[in-house]
Parts: C-alpha cells; sequence; structure tokens
C-alpha cells in the first residue's frame, strides 16, 4: 500500500473538484494535482535517479506546491523530509547529512541558507520550485505509482530539537494510514465540502493534516502570506467555505484576541484542531464563546502523529457536565486504534488519579529514530511509545497532562506542576499568557518564577496575582517572583522554550 493512492483516487473520482486555493483563488482541480504529482513522481525517478526508499528533502515555506512535492516523493517510492522553514543553516546541515538527503527542494526565500547548509555535503542537489529546473521536473512523462509495503518509510520527521539534536520519527505507510483512519472517526469527520487551512508550518502539524483531507477530495487553502495572520484568515473566511485548521494552542489565544476576527462573520469556519502545547481553561472558554463549538483538541507526537488521545467537540460544549471544566483541561480519551496507560518509574501501570509517564501502544506509533539505536531503544520498551510527557487518567477515561516530566518543579520534596499554577495565573483578566519555571533554592531544591505577558494597555500588580493563587491553589505552589515580560520565547511550532526560561532563572 501506498499514501499517495489518496491522492490518485482523489484524482480518478473527484477530477473537477477543486484541490488547491493560494488565498481566495483555486489554482488547481484534483485532476491538475494528480497530473503534476505523476509528472513530478517521473522526474524523480527517470532524471534524478532517485531509488525506492531514497529521502527527498523539503525545505519551503508554506506554498502549494508542498503537497505537490510530498505525493510525488510518495508516488515514487521515495520518503519525504520535510524541515521548518525557520531553521539555521547548522540545524539544516544536521538534517541534510543525517537523513542522507541527494535531493532538495525549496522555495526561493529558504534557497540560500539551504545553499549555506550544503556547501560541505557533495551530490546534493537543489531545486527551487519556482525555477526552471522544477518546471523541467513537472514535463517528464507520468509513472504510475510505485508499490510500497506498509512498513516502507514515508516520512522522516524531525522532532524540534530543543533538547539536543533533533532526531527523525520514521513513520510508515501503514503508520500515516492509521493516523489518517482514525481522524475521521477520533478527531472530525471530513467531506468534499471541506477545505484545509494551512496558517500552521506544513513542515509537520498542517502538512500532517493534508492526508486526510485530501483522501476526502477536500481543498487546500495556502495563505499568501504562507503563515499566521488573522487579518488575513478573518478574510480567507469569506472567501471559502468550511473552513478548518489547526492551530497550536498560542495561536488560537491569538486569534480570539484579534480585532480581525472579534469583529468580523466566522460561520464558515468549522472546526479549529489545537494541539503540541497546554490550551488553558480560561483561553479555551474564550475561544468557544467567540467562536462557538468548533474546538476538538488532539494530543499527539511526532513519534505517534497527530493523535494519541482527542477531546472532542462534543465534550467542549457539554456544559452540563459536573466536570465539564476538569474535562476541558484534559486531553481527552485515547484514540479507537491506541493503547494508552500511564506507568510509574518501573513501568507498572497507575490505577485513575495517579501521575506517571503517558505510554503508547499501537500501528500509528513510529518504528524508532533514524539511524539513532540508542535514543530508539530508550523511547520504545516492551512494544510501548514512552513519550516523557506525565499525566493521569481519572475514572472515566480522559487524560489530563500535566507537563512534561523535565519540567516538573520539586520544591521542598514536593511535585509542582506548572499548568495548575498556569492555569490559574491566566484567571486574571489581565493577563494573556503565563509561563511557571523552577529555579534551584538552597534550602527547598527548587522555587517557582512566573513569566508574565500582560495584554496591551493594561497594569498588573504581584500583590493582585500572589492573592489570585492563594484564593485557588496551596500557598507552596505560589511564585516566589513574577517576571513581566512583553513576550514568551516561542520555537518554530509555538510551543513555549520553557528551557530558555529556566536559563534565565539560573
Amino acid at each position: 500500500m501506498n499514501i499517495a493512492s489518496f491522492l490518485t483516487k482523489s484524482a480518478t473520482t473527484w477530477a473537477d473538484r477543486p484541490a488547491l486555493a493560494m488565498g481566495t483563488e483555486v489554482i488547481q482541480t484534483y485532476a491538475d494535482h494528480g497530473r503534476d504529482v505523476a509528472k513530478l513522481a517521473g522526474g524523480l525517478k527517470n532524471s534524478l535517479n532517485l531509488n525506492a526508499g531514497d529521502r527527498v528533502g523539503i525545505a519551503m515555506k508554506n506554498c502549494p506546491a508542498y503537497s505537490t512535492v510530498l505525493f510525488a516523493a510518495w508516488h515514487a517510492g521515495l520518503a519525504a523530509v520535510p524541515m521548518n522553514a525557520k531553521l539555521h543553516a547548522r540545524e539544516f546541515n544536521y538534517i541534510l547529512e543525517d537523513a542522507g538527503i541527494t535531493v532538495c527542494f525549496v522555495t526561493a526565500d529558504l534557497e540560500p541558507v539551504i545553499g549555506e547548509a550544503a556547501a560541505a555535503l557533495k551530490n546534493l542537489q537543489i531545486i527551487d520550485v519556482d525555477g526552471e529546473g522544477y518546471a523541467d521536473l513537472l514535463s517528464s512523462e507520468p509513472i504510475a505509482m510505485v508499490n510500497t509495503e506498509p512498513d516502507d518509510l514515508a516520512w522522516l520527521f524531525y522532532t524540534s530539537g530543543t533538547t539536543g539534536r533533533p532526531k527523525g520519527a520514521m513513520l510508515s505507510h501503514r503508520n500515516l494510514l492509521m493516523m489518517t483512519n482514525s481522524y475521521y472517526g477520533d478527531v472530525d469527520p471530513v467531506t468534499e465540502a471541506d477545505s484545509l487551512l494551512h496558517a500552521a508550518p506544513m513542515s509537520h502539524g498542517s502538512g500532517l493534516y493534508i492526508l486526510p483531507y485530501v483522501a476526502k477530495g477536500a481543498l487546500q487553502i495556502i495563505p499568501q502570506s504562507g503563515g499566521f495572520d488573522p487579518a488575513e484568515i478573518g478574510e480567507l473566511l469569506q472567501s471559502h467555505g468550511s473552513v478548518n485548521a489547526f492551530f497550536a494552542p498560542t495561536m488560537v489565544t491569538r486569534l480570539i484576541n484579534a480585532p480581525a476576527i472579534i469583529n468580523s462573520d466566522t460561520s464558515n469556519l468549522k472546526t479549529i484542531i489545537y494541539g503540541g502545547g497546554p490550551m488553558y481553561v480560561e483561553d479555551c472558554l474564550k475561544a468557544l464563546e467567540l467562536l462557538g463549538p468548533k474546538l476538538v483538541q488532539i494530543y499527539g507526537q511526532g513519534e505517534a502523529p497527530m493523535t494519541i488521545t482527542a477531546l472532542s467537540r462534543a465534550a467542549h460544549s457539554a456544559t452540563d457536565d459536573p466536570r465539564y471544566l476538569e474535562k476541558l483541561a484534559s486531553v481527552g480519551t485515547a484514540r479507537t486504534d491506541l493503547e494508552v496507560q500511564v506507568v510509574d518509574e518501573e513501568g507498572v501501570p497507575l490505577p485513575p488519579g495517579e501521575i506517571g509517564e503517558v505510554c503508547v501502544r499501537g500501528d500509528v506509533v513510529m518504528q524508532g529514530y533514524w539511524q539513532n539505536q540508542a535514543a530508539s531503544e530508550e523511547s520504545l520498551r516492551d512494544g510501548w511509545l514512552h513519550t516523557g510527557d506525565m499525566g493521569a487518567f481519572d475514572e472515566e477515561g480522559y487524560l489530563t497532562l500535566k507537563d512534561r516530566s523535565k519540567d516538573v518543579i520539586i520544591s521542598g520534596g514536593s511535585n509542582i506542576y506548572p499548568r495548575e499554577v498556569e492555569e490559574v495565573l491566566l484567571q486574571h483578566d489581565s493577563v494573556l499568557e503565563a509561563s511557571v519555571v523552577g529555579r534551584p533554592h538552597p534550602d527547598w531544591g527548587e522555587e517557582i518564577v512566573a513569566f508574565i505577558v500582560g495584554k496591551p494597555d493594561t497594569d498588573i500588580g504581584e500583590a493582585e496575582l500572589d492573592q489570585l493563587c492563594l484564593d485557588n491553589i496551596a500557598r507552596f505552589k505560589r511564585p516566589k517572583e513574577y517576571r513581566f515580560v512583553d513576550e514568551l520565547p516561542k520555537n518554530n511550532y509555538g510551543k513555549i522554550l520553557k528551557t530558555k526560561l529556566r536559563s534565565l532563572v539560573k
């Protein structure tokens, strides 16, 4: 089986259906898209002489050609290696060399940095998707889709590398098929009337979402900006119907505080799927009030793509549930095709209510890390993926994440989970963002420091925040210092970099 069949089937069954839009303008039908993919695949195989299993690098900002290159690589029996467009040349160099990439597709803005990254690498060909070389490949003779085995490598998903060198999670055709199938039942149904807005990087989450939407003949929309701009999103919602998008929680926060969204018609917005970090209850309630019942949460990682658990649209709307706010603070229930458990340090499953490491088993879990046996053995033990995330199940099977194990603060022998403190701080009307980290303390081991981003034109006093904490959580969980900052450091996917915050308080 080959996941490129998602496109070949749609191109046959729904040939005239719109496939790709740039901004408000549809630029390709499914017949056009399928034809380009088959031709580019022919060029990869016959002009560039790539062989089954070879890795194809993709260093591109969001653009329509992204989907073409992805599906062409799979169509030709190759593996795609999408890379974050905002990486440094040294980081690109590491991935290009580690993955053994010989052909890398780029957008014009990234050609200089990839050229620098590839300077010391032999036999690496760089192809600008706006250049003549790409046009020549699109003029190649089309080829039939190459047959692949379920466990053949399809996507080499490099982690963000916030705690060291990025690792390449090996995702097979089987992994991505299971991810796609479960999407419809556990996240959101998709029909031909839907559209997928790529405002988040297509190199990661938003790119994975291509698969369930292409398989159903839905439209992909790439913003003219190539990224996240609330004003532009507001305009696109007036031009396209049944719009769906994946956003990091910080993007949702920016969206619901943007005048362009607050003051516009959002009836064409169908679903915002959010994940990749904690979505605080206060922000979630504000989003539901402004947008209506259009939120679905996913919890997953590159090693188990897209979803480990999901908090459904129905759960977001069940305001009559006596445990509504508790469930809203959770990441939902285990997806249909996965086993999820919480274990202690010895790997023993824990009962509901007890905190441990989240572990996952199922066909969506990666095959291992590319050329890194030690890391593979550390993460994949006894058939289970050890996520590094700390959490607890409740009696109804809802999983609440506490924090990454490395983010837990231990003060006076007690575990303090930053998210619990952050949730309280965000109840203050003037707090836009909050992030809590531990600072070394000679007597207590660690003490809490809170970084606060205030809303524009507001003043926040430390005494107010102190009292808010004392009114809601145990005294020992109260921050010992508040630092008011203009913004929190984030990686290219919108995740707050607690490693950087910790470095500021040492």
